[in-house]
């Protein structure tokens, strides 16, 4: 069997569609699931058991020896947050204690870091082992997935095979749930279709034109392709970064929705907030040549195809993956 913790969420749900989709139903899904809001991310998909995620460790020891692999997704994502302690519980100890079985039970782990990590990029954009120490992420968020992956590189004991995944700017079906956290496609299209046009932050960078920061945009679909990939393949342990290794600006993303949506161009640009305008980055780009080393040769998604497809096939009908 398989586990996916945050098996609800955004990337956990279309992960266990894709697996599905190979023909395996033998999952076992964590989350908390008295978050009713998100129980259409998991649709009609084929699973095992759905475990709640404060009685997961029970059911683990009890049941270990069934478990090839754990996709350890879970985690609460929400950069506004200021109360570290949310993040110690659910980001930094719950991983902890999930990284301690699987190195026990000698059961292989991947675990979603974050391009948030980086910070403002002061050290560049690699997933290198011996930057992590240096990095000094913007928001409580950030330092608990950094938090993590600098205690997971000093352990003596570790999981069979491990690899902590920095995703970067995601998007793609099944986040209707986050809401201000949700990518900037789902904000476009709504905005869109509510009043024909597209609001973006203009620039107060001298280097930047409005709606020219760029960031590394990547379909949720690729994502869940590298992820088994690295389930299957099993590369060298490690951190890795999950991004197209091409970064692409907000401009190109709202520009691409209009054209998927077949209507016609229309952006505004409105000044980004005063609380988050020092710390904004303008450009983002994963360095993804540990990824190809490893052996991942499939290509990524263009904005144009990765936001066709997620236009066309589910914003336009408000279906699910």
């Amino acid at each position: 069997m398989i586990v996916i913790t945050g098996a609800l969420g955004f990337i956990g749900s279309v992960l266990t569609g894709r697996l599905n989709h190979q023909g395996n139903g033998q999952l076992i899904l964590v989350d908390d699931f008295s978050q009713v809001q998100k129980n259409k991310n998991l649709g009609n998909k084929a699973f095992v058991a759905k475990i709640d995620r404060g009685k997961f460790f029970e059911w683990f020891a009890q049941n270990h020896k069934s478990v090839e692999f754990v996709f350890h997704i879970g985690a609460r994502t929400d950069t506004t947050e200021f109360d570290k302690s949310v993040f110690d519980t659910l980001n930094l100890n719950y991983s902890k204690r999930m990284w301690q079985c699987c190195s026990d039970w000698n059961i292989p782990m991947l675990y979603a870091s974050s391009a948030a990590t980086y910070g403002m990029g002061e050290h560049g954009y690699f997933d290198d082992h011996q930057v992590v120490s240096k990095l000094k992420p913007l928001n409580p968020y950030g330092e608990s997935k950094n938090d993590f992956d600098k205690w997971a590189l000093h352990q003596k004991s570790s999981p069979t095979y491990w690899f902590g995944m920095k995703f970067f700017n995601v998007y793609g079906p099944n986040e209707y749930h986050k809401g201000r956290m949700a990518s900037v496609i789902l904000h476009a299209y709504n905005q869109m279709k509510a009043t024909g046009k597209v609001r973006l932050f203009r620039s107060h960078h001298p280097d930047f034109k409005d709606g020219d920061q760029f960031r590394d945009f990547i379909y949720v679909m690729d994502v869940a392709d590298v992820l088994m990939f690295m389930m299957e393949s099993k590369p060298t342990s490690g951190l890795y970064n999950l991004g197209t290794g091409k970064a692409s600006s907000f401009n190109a993303l709202a520009r691409a929705t209009f054209a998927a949506a077949i209507q016609e161009e229309q952006i505004e640009y409105i000044d980004t907030p005063l609380d988050i305008r020092d710390k904004y980055q303008y450009f983002t780009e994963a360095k993804m040549d540990k990824l190809r080393k490893a052996g991942y040769t499939k290509g990524f998604s263009s904005p144009e195809e990765g936001v066709g497809q997620y236009v066309r096939q589910f914003l336009s009908r408000g279906e699910y993956y």
